[in-house]
């Protein structure tokens, strides 16, 4: 059996602006079509359920900022290990995650979550 490698371009993020379908995670959340497409092509839901996980972290769940507006960004390294950050604004760091490994083919990508909704920048 021969896996097909991820197809997932940053460019192909940009064309998503606004979503026709939000999708329900089974953690509650829900994100919107561009996330969807994010996952899919880059084999990510695992990120769609890291973020969704945090949301019960008091970190998180009692931070009034962060109940108004999350900035999440994954930056994966050269050695494929990849941290994942959860921030209020810019530089202003909530939460991290290290993740020893990932096969996800951006070197970085951002999302937002606002009102229950995880969704690209450009949807926003």
């Amino acid at each position: 059996m021969t896996i097909a490698p991820k197809t997932l371009k940053e460019a192909d993020l940009a064309q998503f602006v606004g979503t026709s379908c939000y999708h329900q995670h089974w953690m509650g959340i829900h994100y919107t079509d561009g996330v969807q497409y994010l996952a899919e092509r880059g084999g990510a839901y695992w990120l769609i359920d890291a973020i969704a996980s945090w949301q019960t972290d008091p970190r998180v769940s009692q931070d009034a900022m962060l109940q108004q507006f999350q900035f999440w960004t994954l930056t994966v390294n050269d050695n494929r290990s990849a941290r994942l950050v959860c921030e209020r604004d810019e530089g202003n760091v909530a939460v991290t995650q290290d993740i020893p490994f990932t096969d996800f083919p951006l070197k970085r990508v951002k999302l937002y979550f606002q009102n229950g909704v995880l969704h690209l920048p450009s949807e926003y």
